[in-house]
């Protein structure tokens, strides 16, 4: 019974992290991607999730295009620092389910 229980909150833990959380997502977008969509897009840069027509269509893409900007800018973000950004983004300019 004890194996059940660690396993089940084993689970519950990594679904957590997999789906990440916006709050802690908002601070490593701002600081990371912010200033190279300002370059890219002028303004404030957000531009660059709401042009037409959208790149990332969908969350998996949402995901690799997040992965793809943390090499490309040498963010050394982990995994689930990735997920708290994906998560952030899509909160605020996406909405995938």
């Amino acid at each position: 019974m004890r194996h059940i229980l660690t396993l089940s909150t084993l689970l519950l833990a990594t679904a957590a992290v997999a789906a990440g959380e916006p709050k802690l997502g908002q601070p490593l977008h701002d600081k990371q991607c912010v200033s190279c969509h300002v370059k890219q897009m002028g303004g404030d840069g957000s531009k660059i999730y709401t042009r037409s027509p959208r790149l990332v269509n969908d969350k998996k893409a949402l995901r690799e295009r997040v992965a793809l900007c943390a090499k490309n800018t040498g963010a050394g973000w982990r995994p689930e620092d990735e997920e708290n950004v994906t998560a952030y983004l899509n909160e605020q300019y996406y909405t995938f389910k």
